[in-house]
Protein backbone atom coordinates (compact mmCIF):
# COMPACT_ATOMS: atom_id res chain seq x y z
CA UNK A 1 0.00 0.00 0.00
CA UNK A 2 1.24 3.45 -0.87
CA UNK A 3 1.13 6.26 1.71
CA UNK A 4 -2.37 7.48 0.82
CA UNK A 5 -3.81 4.14 -0.24
CA UNK A 6 -6.03 3.02 2.62
CA UNK A 7 -9.71 2.91 3.53
CA UNK A 8 -9.60 3.52 7.27
CA UNK A 9 -7.29 5.26 9.71
CA UNK A 10 -7.68 3.49 13.05
CA UNK A 11 -6.08 4.85 16.22
CA UNK A 12 -5.35 2.57 19.14
CA UNK A 13 -4.06 3.72 22.52
CA UNK A 14 -1.79 1.56 24.70
CA UNK A 15 -2.47 2.13 28.39
CA UNK A 16 -1.06 0.82 31.63
CA UNK A 17 1.44 1.67 34.34
CA UNK A 18 4.94 2.81 33.47
CA UNK A 19 7.29 -0.12 32.88
CA UNK A 20 4.71 -2.74 31.89
CA UNK A 21 6.17 -2.98 28.36
CA UNK A 22 3.86 -0.86 26.20
CA UNK A 23 6.63 0.47 23.96
CA UNK A 24 8.18 -2.99 23.51
CA UNK A 25 4.74 -4.49 22.82
CA UNK A 26 3.99 -2.00 20.05
CA UNK A 27 7.49 -2.33 18.59
CA UNK A 28 7.08 -6.11 18.50
CA UNK A 29 3.75 -5.70 16.69
CA UNK A 30 4.93 -3.21 14.06
CA UNK A 31 8.50 -4.43 13.52
CA UNK A 32 8.57 -8.00 14.91
CA UNK A 33 11.58 -7.04 17.01
CA UNK A 34 12.35 -6.75 20.70
CA UNK A 35 14.62 -4.10 22.16
CA UNK A 36 15.41 -4.54 25.85
CA UNK A 37 17.11 -1.14 25.92
CA UNK A 38 14.01 1.05 25.59
CA UNK A 39 13.99 3.98 28.00
CA UNK A 40 10.79 5.11 29.69
CA UNK A 41 8.45 6.88 27.28
CA UNK A 42 8.10 10.59 27.93
CA UNK A 43 4.78 12.09 26.84
CA UNK A 44 3.21 10.46 23.79
CA UNK A 45 4.68 8.57 20.84
CA UNK A 46 3.16 6.34 18.19
CA UNK A 47 3.99 3.59 15.72
CA UNK A 48 2.22 2.74 12.48
CA UNK A 49 1.33 -0.37 10.51
CA UNK A 50 -0.75 -1.18 7.44
CA UNK A 51 -2.95 -4.27 7.39
CA UNK A 52 -5.75 -5.69 5.26
CA UNK A 53 -8.87 -6.51 7.26
CA UNK A 54 -11.40 -9.03 6.01
CA UNK A 55 -14.71 -9.14 7.82
CA UNK A 56 -16.41 -12.47 8.36
CA UNK A 57 -20.09 -12.78 7.53
CA UNK A 58 -22.69 -14.73 9.55
CA UNK A 59 -22.17 -17.70 7.23
CA UNK A 60 -18.41 -17.66 7.84
CA UNK A 61 -17.57 -16.18 4.44
CA UNK A 62 -14.94 -13.44 4.13
CA UNK A 63 -15.86 -10.05 2.76
CA UNK A 64 -13.80 -7.75 0.57
CA UNK A 65 -10.47 -6.78 2.15
CA UNK A 66 -10.36 -3.28 3.63
CA UNK A 67 -7.02 -1.48 3.83
CA UNK A 68 -6.35 -0.22 7.34
CA UNK A 69 -3.72 2.31 8.38
CA UNK A 70 -3.20 1.74 12.08
CA UNK A 71 -1.70 4.29 14.44
CA UNK A 72 -0.73 2.75 17.77
CA UNK A 73 -0.24 5.45 20.36
CA UNK A 74 2.18 4.84 23.20
CA UNK A 75 1.65 6.65 26.48
CA UNK A 76 3.91 7.39 29.41
CA UNK A 77 1.73 5.55 31.92
CA UNK A 78 0.66 8.76 33.61
CA UNK A 79 -3.07 9.41 33.62
CA UNK A 80 -2.72 13.19 33.27
CA UNK A 81 -0.80 12.80 30.02
CA UNK A 82 -3.23 10.44 28.36
CA UNK A 83 -6.73 11.76 29.02
CA UNK A 84 -6.56 14.22 26.12
CA UNK A 85 -5.87 11.32 23.73
CA UNK A 86 -8.68 9.04 24.92
CA UNK A 87 -11.41 10.53 22.75
CA UNK A 88 -9.52 10.24 19.48
CA UNK A 89 -8.71 6.57 20.04
CA UNK A 90 -11.13 3.92 18.84
CA UNK A 91 -9.63 0.97 20.69
CA UNK A 92 -7.47 0.41 23.74
CA UNK A 93 -4.73 -2.05 24.63
CA UNK A 94 -4.60 -2.15 28.42
CA UNK A 95 -1.36 -3.73 29.60
CA UNK A 96 -0.14 -4.85 32.99
CA UNK A 97 3.06 -6.66 34.00
CA UNK A 98 2.62 -10.27 35.12
CA UNK A 99 5.73 -9.84 37.29
CA UNK A 100 4.32 -6.74 39.03
CA UNK A 101 1.15 -7.28 41.06
CA UNK A 102 0.56 -3.56 41.60
CA UNK A 103 0.34 -2.97 37.84
CA UNK A 104 -2.46 -5.57 37.75
CA UNK A 105 -4.27 -4.00 40.71
CA UNK A 106 -4.15 -0.67 38.86
CA UNK A 107 -6.06 -2.12 35.89
CA UNK A 108 -9.31 -1.12 37.61
CA UNK A 109 -8.10 2.49 37.80
CA UNK A 110 -7.31 2.50 34.09
CA UNK A 111 -10.72 1.03 33.27
CA UNK A 112 -12.35 3.78 35.34
CA UNK A 113 -10.38 6.39 33.37
CA UNK A 114 -11.56 4.82 30.13
CA UNK A 115 -15.19 4.81 31.18
CA UNK A 116 -14.95 8.55 31.90
CA UNK A 117 -12.78 9.78 29.03
CA UNK A 118 -13.25 7.40 26.08
CA UNK A 119 -15.85 7.80 23.32
CA UNK A 120 -18.38 5.88 25.41
CA UNK A 121 -18.71 4.08 28.73
CA UNK A 122 -18.04 0.68 27.16
CA UNK A 123 -15.23 1.19 24.62
CA UNK A 124 -13.45 -1.70 22.93
CA UNK A 125 -10.57 -2.83 25.16
CA UNK A 126 -8.23 -5.81 25.10
CA UNK A 127 -6.48 -6.64 28.38
CA UNK A 128 -2.92 -7.95 28.10
CA UNK A 129 -0.88 -9.55 30.86
CA UNK A 130 2.57 -8.80 29.47
CA UNK A 131 5.97 -10.44 30.14
CA UNK A 132 4.49 -13.95 30.29
CA UNK A 133 7.92 -15.27 29.23
CA UNK A 134 9.32 -14.37 32.68
CA UNK A 135 7.72 -17.38 34.34
CA UNK A 136 10.12 -17.51 37.29
CA UNK A 137 9.29 -13.88 38.18
CA UNK A 138 5.53 -14.19 37.85
CA UNK A 139 3.56 -12.39 40.58
CA UNK A 140 0.01 -12.60 39.15
CA UNK A 141 -1.75 -15.94 38.79
CA UNK A 142 -3.62 -16.99 35.65
CA UNK A 143 -7.13 -16.93 37.11
CA UNK A 144 -7.41 -13.39 38.51
CA UNK A 145 -6.86 -11.50 35.22
CA UNK A 146 -9.25 -13.82 33.39
CA UNK A 147 -11.91 -13.26 36.04
CA UNK A 148 -11.39 -9.49 35.88
CA UNK A 149 -11.60 -9.47 32.08
CA UNK A 150 -14.79 -11.53 32.27
CA UNK A 151 -16.23 -9.04 34.75
CA UNK A 152 -15.57 -6.18 32.30
CA UNK A 153 -16.62 -8.24 29.29
CA UNK A 154 -13.31 -7.79 27.47
CA UNK A 155 -10.85 -10.24 25.86
CA UNK A 156 -7.70 -11.20 27.77
CA UNK A 157 -4.33 -12.41 26.49
CA UNK A 158 -1.09 -13.31 28.18
CA UNK A 159 1.52 -11.67 25.97
CA UNK A 160 5.26 -11.38 25.61
CA UNK A 161 6.84 -8.42 23.85
CA UNK A 162 10.14 -10.35 24.06
CA UNK A 163 9.14 -13.41 22.02
CA UNK A 164 5.96 -12.09 20.38
CA UNK A 165 3.55 -14.50 22.05
CA UNK A 166 -0.06 -13.40 21.44
CA UNK A 167 0.99 -9.84 20.48
CA UNK A 168 -0.44 -10.01 16.95
CA UNK A 169 -3.49 -11.91 18.17
CA UNK A 170 -4.33 -9.26 20.79
CA UNK A 171 -4.17 -6.41 18.26
CA UNK A 172 -6.07 -8.42 15.64
CA UNK A 173 -8.90 -9.09 18.09
CA UNK A 174 -9.07 -5.38 18.98
CA UNK A 175 -9.20 -4.38 15.32
CA UNK A 176 -11.96 -6.91 14.71
CA UNK A 177 -14.00 -5.47 17.61
CA UNK A 178 -13.60 -1.94 16.21
CA UNK A 179 -14.53 -2.85 12.65
CA UNK A 180 -17.58 -4.82 13.78
CA UNK A 181 -18.68 -1.88 15.96
CA UNK A 182 -18.44 0.46 12.95
CA UNK A 183 -20.42 -1.98 10.82
CA UNK A 184 -23.30 -2.42 13.26
CA UNK A 185 -23.67 1.16 14.51
CA UNK A 186 -26.44 3.21 12.96
CA UNK A 187 -25.28 6.37 14.74
CA UNK A 188 -21.72 7.08 13.54
CA UNK A 189 -21.17 10.17 15.70
CA UNK A 190 -18.67 8.36 17.97
CA UNK A 191 -16.24 7.79 15.09
CA UNK A 192 -13.41 10.38 15.15
CA UNK A 193 -12.95 12.75 12.22
CA UNK A 194 -10.52 11.46 9.60
CA UNK A 195 -11.20 7.77 10.27
CA UNK A 196 -12.68 7.09 6.84
CA UNK A 197 -10.60 8.12 3.84
CA UNK A 198 -12.17 10.00 0.96
CA UNK A 199 -11.01 7.18 -1.31
CA UNK A 200 -12.45 4.62 1.08
CA UNK A 201 -16.01 3.39 1.70
CA UNK A 202 -18.58 6.12 1.23
CA UNK A 203 -21.13 6.65 3.96
CA UNK A 204 -22.82 10.04 4.33
CA UNK A 205 -23.48 9.38 8.02
CA UNK A 206 -19.75 9.44 8.73
CA UNK A 207 -19.53 13.13 7.90
CA UNK A 208 -21.68 14.14 10.85
CA UNK A 209 -20.05 16.20 13.56
CA UNK A 210 -18.91 13.96 16.39
CA UNK A 211 -20.86 13.98 19.62
CA UNK A 212 -19.23 11.52 21.98
CA UNK A 213 -21.48 12.20 24.97
CA UNK A 214 -23.35 9.00 24.14
CA UNK A 215 -22.52 5.51 23.05
CA UNK A 216 -24.74 4.40 20.23
CA UNK A 217 -23.73 0.76 20.25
Amino acid sequence: MSDGDYDYLIKFLALGDSGVGKTSFLYQYTDSKFNSKFITTVGIDFREKRVVYKSTGPDGSSGKGQKIHMQLWDTAGQESLTTAFFRDAMGFLLLFDLTNEQSFLNVRNWMSQLQVHAYCESPDVVLCGNKCDLTDQRAVNEEEPRELAEKYGIPYFETSAANGQNVNQAVDVLLDLIMKRMERCVDKSWIPDGTVRANGPTNPDLTEAPDRSKCAC
